[in-house]
């Protein structure tokens, strides 16, 4: 009878683990063991090899395997069905009862290694001194310039480095793209001297350091680059004190057409900050034909009486910002030409020099746009103007959508000026036609003026409209060679939304009759 017993229970027992050998086959297709199993063959495969930058990390719950993406850069959806086999069925689900005849689908492929992170940016530099610069000051750098471009061209985030504590003599030059790759880096720590013999400038430059056709390009460090505009400027005005023969002397040292000091031309995502500019030999900043440009934490310098020495010149750019930036030239401190739109300039200090101007423009009867221009908590010391919009006569198209606000002006000769009869010689031929100006607001322009506290003189055939005046506060101060004018105002219409001080009636309310012209989309 106890044989009997045993006999049976080790029936049962056998019964038992067969039953149990085949659930936990069944249960193996489920995944768990599958995916022990890939992990395990994984290592196996990058066994021996370097560890790359996104190596699997501990995110918890202990190490992540390679075929489980995070939730974050997962590359199948949730909703997303399993992988079809080639019959165009998936594998075969278990049975509600499970059985050894479950069959087991293979696993997926196993998916490449990941690949390594791309090299941190800037990380390749070309350093000029590498190139056979001197930076002694004396010696002519510029081949080795050109030679560093031309490598860093090549190399995408790449560095061009001008190092620290050396001067480096360059003559005109252009870095060029559109062939370069992108996010060039251009590290300025050193200064670069403007090359002063008169062979390298040969009958005159518009420019001396041009960067062209490129994007991304940046210029930033804590170098200067040093025009030496004295050169230029001892013979800019034969009509002066000197004498004729001592201007012949100059002129054949030094070419007429002055060059700008730094200009960049058909770029995109430009960048300049950090570098100082000084003594250009005309105008120190242009930016032509440009889209998203950043100037920031930038100084610009040359003396007050050094000729036609604008700090930033813009025209047919677009998408540009201007910010915390000083300036002291001997003309505007920042000029807005025509073709220009998308304007900011804030947090600026400008002084001496005339002033931010939009314009001149329409010069030889052309035809000019601008728009959307803001000019905004800016400080303007002992300029010749303040925020000034000026056009030729016999001009077209339509300056319009201006802002300038929170002005600080200290002993400005004219605070607010819009002057349609510009004219930078003694007397210019009265033509009717005109670039329009409509929508210029002024807001909190205070401070003091020498001369007069606000000038707007409108063409007859095209009168400014919608001129708005909000927290206009302008106190005289007598300055011995200056003689104090009332506000002018001639076809000037818009509103005094507040009073303004000093009182400023000659504005006259409302739109000028006839006006409609300035609805019309083909102004420009």
């Amino acid at each position: 009878m106890r044989r009997g017993l045993k006999g049976l229970t080790f029936l049962l027992l056998l019964v038992l683990l067969v039953l149990c050998s085949s659930i936990r086959l069944c249960y193996a297709r489920s995944g768990k063991h599958w995916r022990r199993s890939r992990a395990t063959s994984t290592s196996m495969l990058r066994k021996g090899k370097p560890k790359s930058s996104s190596s699997h990390k501990q995110n918890g719950k202990g190490n992540r395997s390679p075929y489980q993406p995070s939730p974050s850069t997962s590359p199948v959806s949730p909703s997303t069905s399993p992988v079809q086999s080639k019959g165009g069925q998936g594998p075969t689900m278990p049975t509600p009862g499970g059985g050894s005849g479950c069959t087991v689908p293979p696993p997926p492929p196993l998916q490449p290694p990941p690949l390594p992170s791309p090299p941190a940016a800037h990380d390749t530099v070309f350093n000029v001194v590498d190139f056979g610069a001197k930076g002694d000051g004396v010696t002519d750098d510029t081949q080795a310039f050109e030679a560093a471009w031309a490598a860093a061209c090549k190399v995408e985030a790449s560095t061009v480095l001008i190092p620290s504590e050396l001067e480096f003599v360059v003559g005109p030059i252009s870095f060029s793209g559109p062939y370069c790759k992108p996010n060039i880096l251009f590290q300025l720590d050193g200064t670069i001297l403007a090359q002063t013999s008169t062979r390298v400038w040969g009958s005159g430059l518009l420019q001396w350091l041009e960067f062209t056709k490129l994007t991304g390009i940046t210029i930033q460090g804590s170098g200067v680059i040093n025009g030496r505009g004295q050169e230029w400027w001892t013979y800019s005005d034969p009509n002066g004190d000197d004498d004729d023969d001592a201007f012949r002397v100059e002129l054949d040292k030094m070419p007429q057409i002055k060059p700008t000091a730094l200009r960049f031309y058909g770029s995109s995502n430009v960048t300049v900050t950090g570098i100082t500019i000084v003594n250009s030999s005309q105008c120190h900043l242009k930016f032509d034909s440009c889209q998203g440009v950043m100037v920031h934490d930038l100084t610009i310098s040359s003396p007050e009486n050094s000729p036609n020495t604008d700090g930033i010149h813009l025209q047919n750019s677009r998408e540009v910002n201007i910010h915390h930036t000083n300036m002291a030239c001997g003309d505007d401190c920042v000029s807005i030409q025509t073709g220009c739109s998308d304007i900011n300039i804030h947090n600026v200090n400008c002084g001496p020099g005339h002033g931010i101007s939009i314009g001149g423009l329409g010069r030889y009867n052309t035809k000019a746009c601008v728009s959307n221009v803001t000019v905004r908590d800016v400080n303007m010391f002992k300029t010749m103007n303040g925020v000034r919009i000026k056009t030729w006569q016999g001009g077209s198209g339509l300056v319009q959508g201006i802002r300038f606000s929170n002005i600080q002006v200290s002993e400005v000769q004219t605070p607010i000026i819009i002057d349609q009869f510009y004219c930078d010689k003694t007397t210019c031929r009265n033509q009717t036609s005109a670039v329009a100006v409509s929508g210029v607001q002024y807001e909190n322009i205070r401070g003091t003026f020498t001369i007069k506290p606000a000038h707007f003189a409108c063409s007859d055939n095209s009168p400014c409209s919608d001129i708005t005046l909000t927290g206009i506060q302008l106190k005289p101060v007598i300055v011995p060679q200056y003689h104090l004018y009332n506000p002018f105002c001639w076809q000037a219409f818009g509103a005094l939304y507040t009073p303004t001080v000093p009182p400023i009636p000659c504005l006259q309310i409302g739109k000028p009759a006839g006006n409609s012209v300035l609805s019309d989309g083909d102004l420009c």
